[in-house]
């Protein structure tokens, strides 16, 4: 069947290495990865007959992974963390490559090899992450915005190496050609920003206006791999064309739209493109230079996770944050296979060198979830010899805190609750250690103290001992369940409301003593059903009778564990 049967086999063998990696709550491109290599030409068995044509394939994976993430990209999810991605991603950049150049020069290769490394190891994995901080119910918390805000910079880092780095092999008229790429892409992207502003605002509402979702999706992709290919024909680079034609749309009223469209498409060409990847995996070249891999993968994660943890803290992060940082961005991500993919099809870089790099970067991945998971145990282990934070109470009453409500969190949720708290002239105070939310809740007045609620001379400088309720206003599992320890051995029969994501964390909370757990999912939906009811024609008194036996049946069965 020729490339037909090529992609069956490798969509077959990229379904059973995703089920394998999920089952082993691994992020699936590992298992894509690992299916590549099963199916690649040096592991014999059932084998892809034309890598070649699958290659260009991958091609279109590469484009559409940036055009995705061109339409999400947005300035608003830097806007709290701005400083540390913002200034502190390019810093981190620069010294991971000289610390990347450094290794490179002690293995004794070419300069331009020890850069193409260098700028290959720089950039972490947006995917592997992601995935990592969800299985742990990390998502939400200040470490994980960090890591987002970092992960988003890095990845538009990609866009000038493609075009910089595969100059590097002819340094002699590099830099006549880069300025040469500099003033066609100038030229391009003013072009393609009055054609985004003026032309494709008008087509996409001509398109939507239709109600066709077929034709909006077939547009949607149309326009990310035209300006990709008119990129690539003006001769800069395909995937930069995509990338631009991805935040051109984000910026419509269609970017939603065109983004939750052209996500299925592009999970299937990126499963041909991390597929190939292991097909250029070289078993027999693994083996033989195993220790030479195994040194790589601990240099790299060793210095990138130092790089990391002093850089959070010198942008005036603490607490767990720099840890979790270290731990968690030390690996080598899914966006120096492009660059290396790059190197390989310019000639920049030699096979072998690509097979060291791949094989250290799949190892990398594996272990990622395994030392991010460390974070919260070392650090507990950690804070029993770190000297304890300075507490820093602000609008606190002359009379002190008596028959009080303590606040385990000034996010949103906290903030709502002591706006409330204040009009009924009930006292109330904050624990909050982000130090951009302390300066906010300063502004409004709010008593508050800055540190975390986990340490137990936290919660005592809140009085708890004298408080009548402890709320615990975060999300994740972990962070609830230190604060709930610790409040207990204080004030063991303080009331205790607390929010989960989940029924399995409500059990939990349940189980270690917490009066009452909120779950905003099942509100929502409960508020929606309400809505919907009383909209029919449902009389008020009965929809409450409704409203209060659904929460009934949901906490009944997990109250009987207190």
């Amino acid at each position: 069947m020729g490339l037909a049967g090529d992609i069956i086999i490798i969509v077959m063998a990229a379904l059973v290495g995703g089920l394998i990696a999920q089952a082993l709550k691994q992020p699936l491109i590992i298992g894509y990865i690992l299916a590549g290599v099963v199916v690649g030409p040096y592991t014999g068995g059932i084998t892809v007959s034309d890598i070649a044509n699958i290659e260009k394939l991958a091609e279109i994976g590469i484009a559409l992974l940036l055009f995705a993430l061109g339409l999400e990209f947005s300035f608003r999810e830097l806007k709290h963390v701005r400083a540390i991605a913002l200034f502190g991603t390019p810093l981190q950049i620069i010294l991971t490559m000289l610390y990347g150049f450094g290794i490179g020069w002690l293995l004794g290769w070419s300069w331009t090899a020890s850069v193409w490394f260098g700028a290959l190891i720089s950039l972490s994995s947006t995917m592997i992450i992601i995935k990592t901080l969800e299985n742990q119910g990390m998502m939400g918390t200040l470490s994980s915005r960090v890591m987002i805000g970092v992960l988003i910079v890095q990845d538009l880092a990609v866009v000038p190496m493609l075009i910089i780095l595969p100059q590097l092999s002819n340094i002699q008229n590099g830099v006549s050609i880069l300025l040469i790429a500099a003033v066609k892409a100038a030229i391009f992207l003013l072009a393609i920003i009055l054609i985004g502003t003026k032309v494709i605002p008008r087509l996409m509402r001509h398109i939507a206006n239709w109600n066709s979702r077929e034709l909006f999706l077939i547009t949607t992709t149309a326009i990310g791999l035209g300006i990709g290919y008119g990129t690539y024909v003006f001769g800069l680079s395909f995937a930069f064309g995509a990338f631009v034609a991805g935040m051109l749309l984000s910026e419509s009223d269609y970017g939603y739209q065109a983004l939750s469209d052209i996500v299925p498409l592009r999970d299937i060409f990126s499963l041909l493109f991390f597929t190939s990847i292991g097909m250029l995996m070289d078993i027999d070249f693994l083996f033989a230079h195993w220790q030479t891999i195994a040194a790589l993968v601990a240099l790299v994660m060793l210095g990138k996770a130092l790089i990391f943890a002093v850089l959070s803290r010198s942008f005036g992060y603490r607490n767990v944050i720099p840890l979790a940082m270290g731990l968690g961005l030390c690996q080598v991500g899914e966006f120096s296979f492009i660059l290396g993919r790059v190197g390989i099809s310019t000639k920049s870089i030699s096979a072998e060198f690509y097979s060291l790099v791949l094989a250290m970067t799949i190892a990398t991945m594996l272990l990622t979830p395994f030392l991010s998971g460390l974070t919260t145990p070392l650090y507990a282990f950690a804070r029993r010899w770190i000297r304890p934070l300075k507490l820093e109470p602000f609008h606190f009453p002359q009379s002190g805190l008596k028959d009080h409500i303590v606040i385990a969190g000034g996010g949103r949720v906290g903030m709502y609750v002591a706006n409330v708290l204040q009009k009924k002239g009930m006292p109330f105070v904050i624990i909050e250690y982000n130090s951009r939310r302390v300066h906010e809740i300063k502004s409004c007045s709010f008593p508050i103290i800055f540190g975390d609620a986990g340490r137990r001379i936290i919660l005592e400088a809140a009085d708890l001992d004298k408080a009548k309720l402890l709320l615990i206003t975060t999300p994740v599992a972990v962070i609830s369940l230190g604060i709930i320890a610790h409040a207990q051995r204080i004030k063991p029969d303080i009331h205790i409301i607390a929010r989960a994501e989940g029924q399995e964390q409500m059990k939990a909370l349940y189980a270690k003593g917490v009066t009452y757990v909120v779950q905003p999912e099942f509100e929502a939906s409960l508020e929606i059903v309400h809505q919907t009811l009383l909209n029919l024609g449902v009389p008020a008194e009965q929809l409450e009778t409704l409203t209060e036996e659904a929460r009934q049946e949901l906490n009944s069965p997990l109250c009987n564990l207190n």
